[in-house]
């Protein structure tokens, strides 16, 4: 499929397709590319009409993605308002810092596999990742680590004692 002809021939109708369902032309503009992109990638091949439904069905879809989490953000932001021109307090940022270094000293004290689930997990990795990452099932992946959260909380209370 010649990309070229193909972004000639679908893009304009699909960005009035996008603008009319944000009512944001740069919005429309991002998500029609983004579709045209996909289509290329996920090698799509067909008759011109099979071709303009997938493209036209995957905007749809990215503009239904984008509202799921305009309005999650917004939900968010309404729930934990930012307030960037509040400057942390100096008892705060104190706070703050005791309870970083309770963490590493409780993080020190884990055993090495612990340490480095909690690690994994609270880094974004999946279960999967994880116990690839161990060499563990990931069955068990879930168990270990309630058992290591368990421990590393009995290990902040213990640095919090000695501090």
């Amino acid at each position: 499929m010649d990309f070229d002809a193909t972004f000639d021939e679908h893009y304009p109708q699909l960005v009035r397709y996008c603008q009319r369902l944000t009512a944001d032309g740069d919005v429309a503009e991002d998500i029609a590319q983004e579709s045209l992109v996909r289509l290329f990638t996920h090698e799509v091949s067909g008759s011109t009409a099979g071709v303009r439904s997938w493209l036209f069905t995957t905007a749809t879809h990215l503009v239904r993605d984008r509202y799921r989490v305009d309005e999650n953000r917004r939900r968010l932001l309404e729930i934990h308002p930012v307030r960037p021109n509040e400057p942390e307090s100096a008892e705060r940022s104190l706070e703050r810092a005791e309870e970083r270094a309770r963490a590493r000293v409780a993080l020190d004290a884990l055993a090495p596999r612990d340490r480095e689930m909690l690690l994994m997990r609270y880094s974004g990795f999946s279960y999967k990742e994880i116990a690839e990452g161990l060499g563990v099932a990931t069955t068990s992946v879930g168990t270990l680590l309630a058992r290591a959260e368990s421990r590393f909380a009995e290990a902040v209370d213990d640095a919090g004692e000695a501090a």
